[in-house]
């Protein structure tokens, strides 16, 4: 399995628990907001430590409680794409893109996916925004950037939280279908975060449902 999450952590006054596995392709989590998936993928990225449980990757264990396995974010191979993009604001497109291939580790080179700017820029067909700065982006131009970025970092597997969410519907479309190349030409392992149905039974592999969260 691709993915394999077992764990659990308090947020608040609420616990947030998943226990999954995901093959090859996308798996997305779906569920109301509040329900903690953005909480899961921090969890798998590294960036929220689960109070238990283990998260392994493609037979790659990144944490375990038990064992005393908490790998650092940056050698967990994790291409992380966010709903509002997060380009830096002070740096043009080619260096936000550049940014990725710099986050690169010689470990994820030799194991990750490794691709070039050039190819990158021409897969994500960017290559007349790279001068420019990114509050001049429409919204799919800056999750074009923000996907080339992510794929720059030779990631092993990708994270994806909703990246569709502050698009409308023209751009949502054109994104869902770089999404879709990413997935059929790269294979990488996704997961995914959505609440809205339409959308991860087009991208999707494997739905897993989460019901909001106990707050008991």
């Amino acid at each position: 399995m691709s993915f394999e999450i077992s764990v659990s952590r308090r947020l608040g006054q609420g616990v947030i628990a998943l226990d999954m596995a995901g093959g090859d392709g996308i798996t997305a989590l779906f569920g109301p907001s509040g329900a903690g998936k953005t909480s899961i993928l921090n969890m798998v990225a590294g960036l929220l430590r689960p109070d238990r449980g283990r998260v392994a990757v493609a037979g790659r264990t990144l944490f375990d409680g038990d064992a005393g396995i908490d790998l650092a974010p940056e050698r967990r191979g994790a291409g992380y794409v966010f709903q509002d993009g997060r380009l830096f604001p002070h740096r043009r497109v080619r260096a936000n893109l550049l940014y990725g291939a710099r986050l690169a580790t010689p470990e994820a080179r030799a194991t990750g996916l490794d691709i070039a700017l050039d190819e990158v820029v021409a897969f994500l067909g960017i290559g007349h925004l790279l001068d420019r700065w990114p509050r001049t982006l429409s919204g799919g131009e800056a999750q074009r950037v923000a996907i080339g970025r992510a794929l720059l970092a030779c990631p092993r597997f990708l994270l994806m939280d909703e990246p569709l969410a502050s698009l409308d519907a023209a751009r949502r479309d054109d994104i869902m279908a770089v999404i879709e190349r990413v997935r059929d030409e790269f294979g990488l392992p996704t997961l995914y975060v959505s609440h809205d149905r339409a959308e991860v039974e087009r991208l999707a592999t494997r739905i897993v449902a989460m019901p909001q969260r106990d707050t008991a």
